[in-house]
């Protein structure tokens, strides 16, 4: 099973993973496209097992506004479950991942885009005083789905 709806189910599999490097990231994942594809493979190729934390329809509503997102939860995540990166999926409802990464066993890697400086990243200092890193990765590309979504308008 790659979903999990809450961090208790996620950490029940997390404890059979002793030895291993889990990593985190997290986003919308609203309109799957190659930059958030090479974000996914960056982030597991940082340690064995990846989580996806995804924000649940009503913090994406609070974060990018009325209309968005495009595809309710439950598709976005049966997208990113396709994904041959992706371990395990779970959703939050808060506008960032910190009491999901907090209430998680551990995170050894957090991965978040090249578009945030380190200290503006949630949950570095958590991952960072638990013995946990940070990585950045650099978008080859600038895509954006509300770029892309602000394009299909007009």
């Amino acid at each position: 099973m790659k979903i999990f709806y809450n961090a208790a189910q996620l950490n029940q599999e997390l404890q059979k993973l002793e030895g291993k490097k889990i990593v985190f990231t997290n986003g919308v994942f609203d309109l799957l496209h190659a930059g958030h594809i090479d974000l996914l493979e960056f982030a597991k190729n940082s340690g064995d097992y990846l989580i996806v934390g995804i924000n649940d329809d009503d913090s994406v509503r609070r974060l990018k506004g009325e209309g968005r997102p495009i595809y309710p939860l439950a598709e976005r995540m049966e997208v990113l479950e396709a994904v041959m990166y992706v371990d395990y999926i779970v959703p939050f409802s808060q506008d960032t991942p910190l009491e999901l990464i907090k209430s998680l066993l551990r995170v050894d890697v957090l991965v978040k885009g090249g578009d945030y400086k380190p200290h503006e990243v949630v949950g570095r200092k958590e991952v960072e005083d638990a013995g946990g890193k940070l990585l950045l990765f650099n978008f080859r590309n600038h895509y954006s789905t509300t770029a892309i979504i602000d394009e299909l308008k007009k």
